[in-house]
Formats: structure tokens, C-alpha cells, sequence
């Protein structure tokens, strides 16, 4: 089962290149944010997002990043796999 989980924004790694590190769960991996460049407001430090195989799909506010962490967490197995492909992933 492939997830989209909440993450927030640690620190803009490279503007240039759209790269940012994000905590996942105490996890903090790099994430390509350039899909999200042109949300209002752009993207920084503090916000949340949902990514899935090392991009940013989506921003989300606290509290929708909380009930879904919440409910991911609920899911058990398919949550904790997904933070484990997250931990073994690592974007330049």
C-alpha cells in the first residue's frame, strides 16, 4: 500500500533545485517541493505537506496534517512500512 503522509517543513535545502528537509514523524528526509512552488504563499519553513515517494503533492493546515497522522497511525502496519521505505529514501 503506497501512503501520502503529512510532513512539515524543517528547512528550505536548495531553492533552486526545489529541495527541502521535512520531519516525517521525527523522520527527516529531503523532499522535492517544486510541484508546490506556485501554491499561494509558496512554501516554507513550519508548513505542512503530504508527500509520497520523496515529493510534496499537496500543502495542508496543522490540523488536517494532525487527523491524518492520527488516522495513519491507526492503520498500524501500512503506516510504520511507510515510514520505513521513508527512512531508507534520500533525495540529493
Amino acid at each position: 500500500m503506497c501512503l501520502a503522509i503529512p510532513g512539515q517543513v524543517a528547512e528550505i535545502v536548495d531553492p533552486a533545485t526545489h529541495i527541502a528537509k521535512v520531519d516525517v514523524g521525527g523522520v527527516k528526509r529531503n523532499v522535492n517541493i517544486g510541484l508546490l512552488v506556485e501554491e499561494p504563499g509558496g512554501i516554507d519553513v513550519g508548513d505542512w505537506v503530504l508527500i509520497h515517494v520523496g515529493f510534496a503533492l499537496s500543502k495542508v493546515d496543522e490540523a488536517e496534517a494532525a487527523a491524518t497522522l492520527s488516522l495513519l497511525r491507526g492503520m498500524g502496519e501500512a503506516f510504520e512500512d511507510e515510514l520505513e521505505q521513508l527512512k531508507a529514501s534520500d533525495i540529493g
